[in-house]
C-alpha cells in the first residue's frame, strides 16, 4: 500500500510541482489537497493520510496553528513543513508544533523525497542548508522544544490576536468573527493581560514570533 500524503499549500503551481515529484516516486501517493489550514482540517476528518506536507504561511488558519490542531486531533499523522523562512524562531516553532521535518521551498525539488523517506522511517528531517547554518546545539534545542513556552491563548484569542496584528479594530474584529463588540473587547483585553503586553506594536511582534502573521519583507 502506498504511503499516503496530503498537501496543504495555497499556491497552485507550487502544489502541482510537489504533487508531481511525489506521484513520480514509487510507493508514495497524494490523496488530498488543501489551500488553507481550515480546509486541511476538514479534509483530515474524511481522509487519514500518513503525512501532511504543510506551508507555514497560508490564509485562514495558518500552518503552525494547523500543525498544533493536527497534533491534538490526529497525533499519528506526520507533519513536514515546507517553508520560505530560514529564521531560527520559525524552525523552533515548527518542531514545537509537532513537525517531524522542516524543508526550505527553494530546496524542495532536491530534498523533498529524501525528507519524506527519513520521516517515514521515524526520523526527523531538517533542510541541509539550515543544518549547515545553525550550530548543532541550536538544532537540538529546536527539535527538543527546549526554548518554546506553551502559548497561553485560547484558539479564539489567537484568532483575535491575528486580526489585531493585521491592524483590525475591535469593531472590525467583532464583524469578522461574528461576535459582539463587547466580546471582541474582552478577548483583546485578555490577550494583553495574558501576554503582559501594553502596546499594540508588541502584540504585533508576538504574533510574528509565533507565526500567526508574516514578518515584514
Amino acid at each position: 500500500m502506498a504511503y499516503s500524503i496530503v498537501l496543504a499549500e495555497d499556491h497552485a503551481l507550487v502544489r502541482e510541482g510537489i504533487k508531481s515529484l511525489i506521484e513520480n516516486t514509487p510507493g508514495l501517493a497524494v490523496v488530498g489537497e488543501a489551500e488553507d489550514g481550515i480546509a486541511l482540517l476538514r479534509l483530515l476528518e474524511k481522509s487519514h493520510p500518513r503525512m501532511v506536507i504543510l506551508d507555514i504561511a497560508m490564509p485562514g488558519l495558518r500552518g503552525l496553528e494547523a500543525a498544533r490542531e493536527i497534533q491534538t486531533r490526529h497525533p499519528r499523522i506526520q507533519v513536514l513543513f515546507l517553508s520560505m523562512y530560514r529564521r531560527r524562531e520559525f524552525l523552533s516553532m515548527a518542531f514545537a508544533a509537532g513537525a517531524k521535518g522542516y524543508l526550505l521551498k527553494e530546496d524542495s525539488s532536491k530534498e523533498l523525497i529524501t525528507a519524506i523517506e527519513e520521516i517515514r522511517r521515524g526520523r526527523t528531517y531538517l533542510s541541509r542548508k539550515l543544518a549547515m547554518e545553525f550550530p548543532t546545539e541550536i538544532i537540538g534545542i529546536c527539535r527538543g522544544n527546549g526554548e518554546i513556552e506553551a502559548d497561553p491563548l485560547t484558539r479564539r484569542e489567537r484568532e483575535v490576536l491575528k486580526l489585531i496584528a493585521e491592524g483590525r479594530t475591535d469593531r472590525e474584529i467583532s464583524e469578522k468573527l461574528f461576535i459582539s463588540l463587547r466580546t471582541a473587547q474582552r478577548h483583546h483585553g485578555n490577550i494583553r493581560q495574558k501576554l503582559h503586553l501594553k502596546r499594540t506594536a508588541d502584540i504585533v511582534k508576538y504574533a510574528i514570533s509565533r507565526g500567526y502573521v508574516d514578518p515584514p519583507l
